[in-house]
């Protein structure tokens, strides 16, 4: 069955591991806000959703505050940060075997656009993807709602049934739902089990040869 024909993937936790960049530039942001947090495995509640509400959400900041913190964490992401990432095993297989099969590729990410095109080329991966849509640096379309709903109508010709999101948030999931399209929960990134199934995904699966099976699977046997 050839039900899909445009994939979007988040790239924090989907993608890639940046546990140590993200983790490491979130607790530099805090140093340097007068917080000492010395335990990083704390801070991978920040794996995943915008910044603008993890610094709200677990630190009580204001606006003004979230945004000192963002720029804080910026100054040491871009320079070190993104770099101290790794895929996850297969991710370039599953690529290759999904573009050799005719699926457009789209990363759909909470990061910012500019960071995560710089991830992907680090990466030799940037290839496979023809769209790449993130945030915008000055805190604009940051929900996955909201670049959910940019892709579809970047490719307005298709009908909702051609897409499917693939993330390990729960924000990934409820952003396909909001917007109307099938999802793959993972869970070999940074949501928990129980996060994602409350979410309700299409599907739920605990490993990258698992997207395979579903996305391919079918359609080459």
């Amino acid at each position: 069955m050839d039900k899909y024909k445009i994939i979007l993937f988040d790239l924090d936790g989907t993608l890639s591991d940046p546990k140590m960049g993200i983790t490491k530039s979130v607790q530099y942001a805090l140093q340097k806000m007068d917080i000492d947090e010395p335990n990083i495995d704390k801070l991978e509640c920040f794996i995943g959703p915008p910044l603008q509400v993890s610094f709200a959400e677990y630190y009580d900041f204001d606006e003004e505050n979230t945004q000192r913190a963002i720029d804080y964490y910026r100054e040491r992401f871009k320079n070190k940060g993104m770099f101290e990432n790794e895929l996850y095993s297969d991710i370039p297989l599953l690529l290759k075997s999904l573009k050799e099969q005719d699926y457009i590729l789209v990363v759909a990410t909470s990061k910012p656009t500019v960071f995560s095109e710089q991830i992907l080329k680090y990466f030799k991966i940037d290839q496979y993807f023809e769209l790449v849509v993130g945030s915008n640096l000055d805190g604009t379309r940051t929900s996955k709602t909201e670049i959910i709903q940019y892709i579809i109508d970047k490719y307005n010709e298709q009908k909702l049934d051609d897409f499917i999101m693939i993330g390990d948030r729960k924000h990934d999931i409820i952003g396909a739902n909001n917007a109307g399209i099938d999802s793959i929960g993972v869970t070999y990134g940074y949501g928990s089990l129980k996060e994602i199934s409350d979410s309700n995904p299409t599907h739920i699966v605990h490993s990258v040869d698992e997207i395979k099976d579903i996305l391919i699977g079918s359609k080459v046997e």
